[in-house]
């Protein structure tokens, strides 16, 4: 068997030395399941198992005769499109940083149907979510974790002032100390702190229950120190074992730039990506872009594990069908285990 390719491809032609095709494609899906080479799932022999030229998604165990699918347990499961537009739309998504719309992802691959690409993406950015992740705030390293929502969404014309038909968004952000040798510049923007792990999710609202359980579900117990403002939304954190740091802006933006830089930065970023390139969203598939700006700013320095990740080979996935998402039956993860 041909060995998996070493390193992320650096360049597009890079990547198309690297999978030529859909028979490279379905080798790279091989290697990445079966490191040890191939087991068979129902008789649990190692023999090399039988391959089809023209199902070369498929293979026959040679012992039980038994088909096994490569792309079963991801987010290609039972897909008629080709693993190369797949692999394609992976590359595209983790290489570039400002990631792609759906119109932009169906002219690159050249598909006939916009749906199609919309499609690709939300089953992508359901691979993007761990059912049960780590919560972050633990280690030595990070310093505290800051806390703070947001409304998402445009001016609605016609209903005067307010927060019309916007969704509220919460987000947690790891705060670590810069390593290493730099410059005072550097040192002096944002007291020296660099962002850690973060976390996104939709909020019904501003009470307790909503923010304080987000909290819960996202950042460690053993955090050092939990800073957020003033809002009595967070009263109860020392309560349910948090070391909190209340802080009252009062529309001071010194204040916010002294104790909350990071978490203020991400949602100036996440409002900026949504309005630049996808001119924004609905709120019924808000949490799924939510989940594909916290995946990219979390594997930020790590490209190819972004796209082993985005093809669902780490965890098995479940991703939504096409009638599922136009209908709303179908929930984005969110990540948040409470417990």
């Amino acid at each position: 068997m041909t060995p998996r390719p070493a390193g992320f491809p650096k360049s597009l032609p890079e990547f198309q030395r690297m999978f030529p095709d859909d028979a490279a494609c379905a080798l790279y899906l091989e290697s990445v399941r079966w490191k040890a080479g191939f087991t068979c799932p129902y008789c649990g022999t190692r023999t090399p198992p039988y391959r089809f030229a023209n199902r070369l998604g498929v293979l026959r165990c040679r012992e039980c005769r038994k088909d096994v699918a490569l792309t079963a347990g991801t987010v290609m499961e039972r897909t008629h499109t080709p693993l190369t537009t797949w692999f394609w739309a992976g590359y595209l998504v983790s290489s570039l940083t400002p990631g792609m719309s759906a119109r932009q992802l169906q002219r690159q691959l050249g598909l006939s149907r916009y749906e199609t690409a919309f499609q690709i993406l939300h089953k992508l950015r359901a691979g993007m979510v761990r059912p049960e992740r780590d919560r972050i705030g633990a280690g030595e390293k990070v310093l505290a974790v800051e806390v703070d929502e947001t409304w998402v969404g445009g001016r609605t014309r016609g209903k005067g002032r307010g927060v019309h038909q916007q969704a509220l968004v919460v987000g947690a952000i790891e705060v670590k100390e810069r390593q290493g040798e730099v410059d005072c510049e550097t040192k002096r923007r944002r007291g020296g702190r660099i962002a850690g792990r973060l976390r996104l999710a939709v909020a019904d609202d501003r009470t307790a229950a909503s923010l304080c359980g987000f909290v819960e579900a996202t950042v460690s117990k053993g955090t050092s120190m939990v800073i957020t403002d003033a809002w009595s939304g967070y009263g109860s954190l020392e309560s349910r074992g948090y070391q909190h740091l209340a802080v009252a802006e009062r529309d001071d933006p010194q204040v916010a730039e002294d104790y909350m830089p990071l978490i203020h930065l991400i949602f100036s970023n996440l409002k900026a990506w949504l309005n630049g390139v996808h001119h924004g969203v609905g709120q019924q598939h808000l949490q799924a872009y939510l989940n594909e700006f916290t995946f990219r700013f979390n594997r930020r320095f790590w490209p190819m594990n972004s796209f082993r990740s985005l093809l669902g080979l780490s965890a098995g996935a479940e991703a939504p069908t096409y009638a599922a998402l136009y209908s709303g039956e179908w929930n984005h993860p969110d990540g948040l285990t409470v417990g």
